[in-house]
């Protein structure tokens, strides 16, 4: 029996990394929310790596952070390891990783919740959207759950992760049931199909759990956290706390052949498994079968948190059966006595084509049909929590008639990662790579508060207090740069000791401290012995400054294609075209455009299988309309 249990302005549904962010986003911004989980201890769960960020990841959660949003900060609460990738490289690459206490994680997470003005937390496992038609429209008025409880609502942000028809997968063995061993949702799929809603079937896979007391570390490489721990928030203060290693340790010949004797009674390769799975964390057999001139694979072992013993295999991802992960397992050094806790699966579930979507993630056939997350054919928890906050600010901008946020390529990597699924689609679970990003100069990790606070203060996610104190770093940068670009260093004894020491050319005339910083073998710290008048400044606002100064030239060059790529951009589309009418399209570019309805020039341009001839056609086509207009 349907009964009516509460009104709200948004329904959230899963309260995974998506729908948290989604579901704070939209209280925060004066919306009455209510977020639904099949299982409250669900809430922010982690049911694959327990860690936040990595390469590109790291640059997502940062932007997430500058936005007003919540992972950063919880991060920052309750990480056990903190590291910074790629510090070898350029700056463009540098990715903030950290080791999170995963039950830590979702004990913050869900009292963050709680304690949330405009926001309830409900148990229920949702079956059905409902909707009317409104001139010709399908249009969300509701949700409904598995006791029939009904909860009417302006817009449903659906946040469903892997629990769509969850089919877990061991060898052989396959039965119902989400990640974790919790409930699967099976009956929503069919909803969404009734809506006309694609769907697709993904799969992704986790590693076993072993007992730390079970694992010979001597025999591992021992693998610490940076020393200097830099936070994920903008917000966060200095942090200082004791860190807990991880590990690491290889496959052998030994392990390799066990796989390939097994490889019959693996699901993926043995026929059980139906749904794509994500290419860049691919399974151990999948390696083996895929890189067979490689003697060894990495295997991280990594703490699920200070108060378990449960420790984590990252790199053993697999779908072979209990026996044969055991024997593969025990072949590792440093695992050869090791007691496993829970077995490694793979898990398949429903997900939508993203490209029925807008670039403000709400359903093009839908009215108030936002999604965010896995069920949009993206992986991960960050490219999730990503998606999350934008569909949480649009769908509260919906409500209050404003136009939606769309954050552009150039602008950040959230921009790069939800125009690459919704223009191009995706036939594997999507991951978050800095090579994805053209300007990624530009869209630093570091910089991301300079790119998108402003945003979240003019959405209304970032308090006053907050826009000051970013107002006054903004200063300090570009008075810092200035400074830098004006002062002269003489060549003096002193100085041209100083550039001995660092291998570098010394001077026989003054030069500018900006053009010492420009040498490679040079840095803004080291300089910090021969400029005399350098005020005290925090960490943050040395690193940009000498980013800035030092890739000046590259940063500039980046700036010009930026410019070009806006043109594009801001030649808008109308979403009632109807590109059969336009003559010279190509069939094929005809057919992708009328189904993906681009809003700009620029979008069209990267849809597969439109040419840079339609995109010509496409030009003379919005030219002659406007000198019709006019």
């Amino acid at each position: 029996m349907e009964f009516v249990a509460g009104e709200y302005d948004v329904a959230v549904v899963g309260a995974g990394h998506a729908g948290c962010e989604a579901a704070l986003a939209c209280a925060r911004l004066g919306v009455r929310t209510v977020v639904f989980a099949i299982n409250l201890d669900s809430i922010a769960n982690m049911p694959c790596n327990p860690n936040i960020g990595g390469t590109a990841k790291g640059h997502l959660v940062r932007e997430i952070d500058a936005l007003g949003g919540e992972m950063g900060k919880n991060t920052d609460k309750t990480f056990i390891q903190s590291k910074i990738l790629n510090s070898a490289k350029g700056p463009a690459v540098f990715s903030l990783r950290a080791q999170v206490d995963r039950r830590s994680y979702q004990i913050e997470m869900k009292n963050t919740l709680e304690n949330q003005e405009n926001l309830d937390i409900k148990q229920a496992e949702i079956i059905e959207i409902l909707y009317e038609e409104v001139e010709g429209k399908k249009v969300v008025t509701g949700v409904k759950t598995h006791t029939g409880a009904v909860y009417k609502c302006k817009i449903a942000i659906l946040t469903t992760g892997t629990y769509l028809k969850g089919k877990i997968i061991i060898g052989d063995v396959s039965y119902s049931g989400g990640p974790d061993g919790l409930f699967p949702a099976n009956k929503l799929s069919d909803s969404l199909k009734e809506l006309g809603i694609e769907l697709l079937r993904f799969k992704t896979g986790t590693p076993a759990r072993v007992n730390k007391r079970s694992v010979d570390f001597s025999k591992m490489e021992e693998q610490p956290g940076d020393e200097r721990i830099i936070p994920f928030s903008f917000e966060t203060e200095e942090i200082n706390k004791e860190q807990v290693s991880c590990y690491l340790t290889y496959t052998n010949s030994e392990t390799h052949r066990i796989i390939k004797e097994n490889l019959h009674r693996s699901a993926l390769f043995g026929g059980l498994i139906e749904g794509i799975g994500p290419r860049y964390c691919p399974s151990i057999e999948d390696k083996i079968v895929r890189f067979k001139d490689k003697e060894s694979h990495q295997v991280f072992v990594e703490p699920m948190g200070l108060n378990t013993q449960e420790m984590y295999l990252q790199g053993m991802s697999t779908s072979l059966p209990e026996d044969v992960q055991i024997q593969m397992m025990r072949s590792v050094p440093g695992l050869e006595n090791v007691s496993v806790m829970r077995s490694a699966y793979a898990i398949e579930y429903d997900c939508i084509n993203p490209t029925q979507l807008s670039l403000s993630l709400e359903l093009r056939n839908v009215e108030g049909l936002f999604t965010a997350g896995q069920i949009n054919g993206t992986s991960g928890y960050e490219e999730a929590a990503a998606q999350g906050i934008i569909a949480g600010i649009n769908a509260s901008r919906k409500i209050r008639g404003q136009e939606p946020l769309i954050l552009d390529r150039s602008h950040a990597y959230i921009g790069v990662l939800i125009d690459d699924i919704v223009t191009k689609g995706t036939n594997e679970p999507y991951r978050m790579m800095t090579s994805r990003a053209e300007y990624r100069l530009l869209l630093r990790q570091d910089n991301a508060d300079l790119r998108l606070t402003p945003i979240g203060y003019k959405v209304g996610l970032v308090s006053e207090e907050r826009y000051r104190k970013f107002e006054e770093k903004r200063r300090l940068i570009e008075e810092e740069i200035n400074r830098v670009n004006k002062t002269n260093i003489a060549p003096t004894e002193k100085v041209n000791d100083f550039l001995k020491k660092y291998n570098s050319t010394p001077i026989k005339s003054g030069v500018k401290l900006a053009d010492l910083l420009r040498r490679p073998e040079l840095d803004y710290e080291s300089l910090g012995e021969i400029d005399e008048n350098r005020p005290e400044l925090s960490f943050a606002v040395r690193e940009q400054v000498s980013i800035s100064v030092k890739y000046e030239g590259y940063i500039k060059r980046q700036m010009q294609q930026v410019e070009q790529f806006k043109k594009l951009e801001e030649k808008k589309l109308d979403k009632d075209i109807n590109y059969d009418d336009i003559k010279g399209l190509r069939l094929e570019a005809r057919q992708k455009l009328n189904k993906i309805k681009p809003e700009s020039v620029g979008q069209a341009s990267r849809i597969s299988g439109v040419s840079p001839a339609d995109i010509s056609v496409l030009l003379v086509y919005l030219e002659q309309r406007r000198r019709q207009k006019a």
